[in-house]
């Protein structure tokens, strides 16, 4: 084998083509709404980590869990990169008619791209949260909340930071 690339094999490198069953794909006996998606701070240095807090209520009648999914995209890169990466889920179980706040650490290193090591680089990313990746063909009602951040400084090795 001569060809090392990840481009068509798997469902992160896919491009415009989206996977017929992506991670989150089902339905559910409730409905789920999100809110309030914040990124703190909105301009980080580059090996800084950045804070994700997002508000999940369940609209529903009934009981419910929700695997709430943190998606990565870069906007530029100066190397290939997928079309956006899973960097953080959690399984939520929540009550008819409530709602909860959840928080999670986006690191530094989730954001490396391999340039023959890992490498941190300076610009502008997207954050996407819901119940199902971004862009997906739903099943059920569910939303997909999105913010950007910027990464400054200059580009060095992960393990410079």
């Amino acid at each position: 084998m001569e060809n090392y690339t990840m481009e068509g094999r798997t469902y992160r490198y896919y491009g415009q083509e989206a996977p017929l069953y992506p991670f989150g794909y089902g339905l559910s006996y409730t409905t789920f709404r999100y809110r309030d998606l914040v990124l703190s701070p909105p301009v980080l240095p580059i090996c800084a980590n950045v804070s994700v807090s997002v508000v999940l209520e369940n609209t529903g009648l009934w009981d419910s869990e929700e695997v709430v999914q943190l998606y990565l995209r870069w906007e530029q890169s100066s190397v290939p990169v997928p079309r956006w990466q899973l960097v953080a889920f959690r399984r939520v179980a929540v009550l008819a008619g409530r709602e909860t706040k959840l928080s999670f650490q986006v690191l530094a290193e989730q954001r490396a791209v391999w340039v023959q090591d890992w490498h941190l680089e300076p610009g502008t990313f997207t954050l996407f949260a819901g119940g199902q990746q971004p862009g997906q063909k739903m099943q059920v009602p569910s939303e997909v909340l999105s913010a950007q951040f910027s990464v400054t400084g200059t580009a060095r090795p992960l393990h410079g930071c």
